[in-house]
């Protein structure tokens, strides 16, 4: 619902429990100057010139003082005409603030003087007068508007986050450092960083919340539109500003660089699950971890763990790639049973191909060169700190997933006598598909294999220590 009360926009979302919300007042300051904007006035040239730019507002090879001539006194008026500089380029001369302003105008398709192309050269000089009117006008007010914002006080942000909260911390556990207590009775203070929590597998855990960053992409807004961050409008034609494509928040350019890291996706926003950033997908759907690593280690230690070579021996692509698809479609309600594929390396590819395309891998690009380093150490006692420490710095997601993974790959090495996996062969699997250099060099991930195995081995054999 929208009205103007004294000169202000207001704007009513309505929500299921209105005393958790109260309504923003949307600032109509901007949106008033946008109406006020000087319009686009062609000046149309009175004689046929043959040019490239087959247009009437094509005035030929003039020179500037002629163009200011035809534009002097006509705010809004533009014409565009040959550079006498750069003979073969056009240049678009705009009558603003009582003198012509010159920009070169380019075209690829569209037409454009800078980040913004537009379908005609009238849109884009509509675009450039509202801009240049409202940042004229409104300079001090716009250098200021992100000093009161009202992200943190609307009531269906805090209430949204609190409840994403509540709801992924269930079952969640947190990394954990040096003390721990093994019985109700002694506490035990280890001084190394590393410590035994196989005592701790049964108590609860201290529980933690994701954080994820929004996915700002410039969108254009058709009608008006207000900053959900600041409550300004967000002027121009085209490429007002920036949306959130995981949970669909619209803000200022300016302004995103304000948002807090509370991204919470919205489920019809998340096209398909592979491919999909790791804590997106898990916010999107509730989870601690991706549906797939849950799903698909289910479904392995249900019919899997005594087949020779598990994870070695490859499944055929075809089959992998429907069970990709399947995910995709149907997320978990994908049919990954042995009814459907009998062969359960297809669901450990898909399991593989599911983490080695993930954007950002499981142990990030950022913390890359800090677990290789680890694992250069000579002394195995500073090796697995050093790893401990790598893992405090992983984002929630990524840490809890890693941890799940190498408990499963744990129990997979007690069936070695059936099927011939150890923590050793398995890190040489899951090395390269954990760990990728962020330079994407292939030398690099060459040079790195012996580290990339050994950081993964180390994490499975001491599972219940690193974690």
């Amino acid at each position: 619902l929208l009205y103007i009360h004294d000169e202000t926009l207001v704007c009513f979302l309505y929500f299921p429990d209105p005393d958790d919300y109260q309504p923003p007042i949307w600032k109509s300051y901007l949106y008033q100057l946008q109406q006020e904007a000087p319009r686009p006035k062609r000046i149309t040239c009175p004689q046929e010139v043959s040019a490239s730019v087959n247009v009437k507002k094509f005035h030929g090879m003039i020179s500037r003082e002629y163009a200011d001539e035809l534009l002097a006194d006509k705010e809004g008026s533009y014409l565009i005409r040959e550079s006498q500089r750069q003979p073969g380029t056009h240049t678009l001369a705009l009558s603003f603030g009582h003198q012509t302003l010159n920009y070169r105008l380019f075209y690829d398709g569209k037409h454009f003087v800078g980040e913004k192309r537009f379908e005609s050269v009238h849109d884009l000089v509509t675009d450039a007068l509202i801009t240049l009117y409202i940042e004229t006008k409104a300079a001090e007010y716009i250098a200021k508007m992100t000093t009161n914002p009202i992200y943190e006080h609307l009531g269906y942000t805090s209430l949204l986050k609190d409840k994403m909260v509540h709801r992924l911390s269930r079952g969640r556990t947190e990394p954990r450092r040096v003390t721990f207590q093994s019985d109700d009775r002694v506490s035990l203070s280890i001084s190394s960083p590393v410590v035994r929590r196989s005592a701790l597998k049964d108590t609860p855990e201290k529980l933690s919340s994701y954080e994820k960053i929004h996915n700002f992409k410039v969108h254009t807004f058709r009608g008006p539109h207000w900053c959900e961050y600041c409550a300004n409008f967000m002027w121009g034609l085209i490429a007002q500003g920036v949306r959130c494509s995981d949970c669909g928040l619209n803000v200022h350019k300016q302004c995103s660089k304000l948002v807090p890291s509370d991204c919470q996706p919205d489920l019809r926003r998340i096209k398909k699950v592979y491919s999909c950033d790791l804590t997106t997908l898990v916010k999107a759907h509730n989870t601690t971890r991706p549906m797939v690593v849950d799903m698909c280690i289910r479904e392995i230690e249900l019919r899997g763990m005594k087949s020779e070579g598990l994870y070695r021996v490859s499944g055929f692509s075809e089959h992998i790639e429907d069970v990709r698809l399947a995910f995709d479609r149907d997320g978990e309600k994908a049919d990954i049973s042995g009814s459907a594929y009998a062969d359960i390396n297809i669901i450990a590819g898909a399991l593989k191909l599911y983490l080695r395309d993930l954007p950002i891998p499981v142990i990030t690009f950022d913390l890359y060169s800090k677990f290789i380093q680890a694992a250069k150490l000579p002394n195995a006692e500073s090796r697995l700190e050093a790893i401990h420490e790598g893992l405090l710095q992983l984002p929630p997601a990524h840490y809890e997933t890693l941890r799940y993974l190498m408990a499963h790959l744990k129990r997979v090495t007690t069936f070695e006598k059936y099927n011939l996996m150890n923590a050793e062969n398995l890190g040489i699997v899951f090395g390269p598909t954990l760990m990728q250099p962020p330079e994407q060099n292939a030398l690099t991930t060459l040079n790195d294999m012996r580290q990339q195995k050994l950081v993964v081995q180390l994490m499975i054999e001491h599972e219940d220590v690193l974690f």
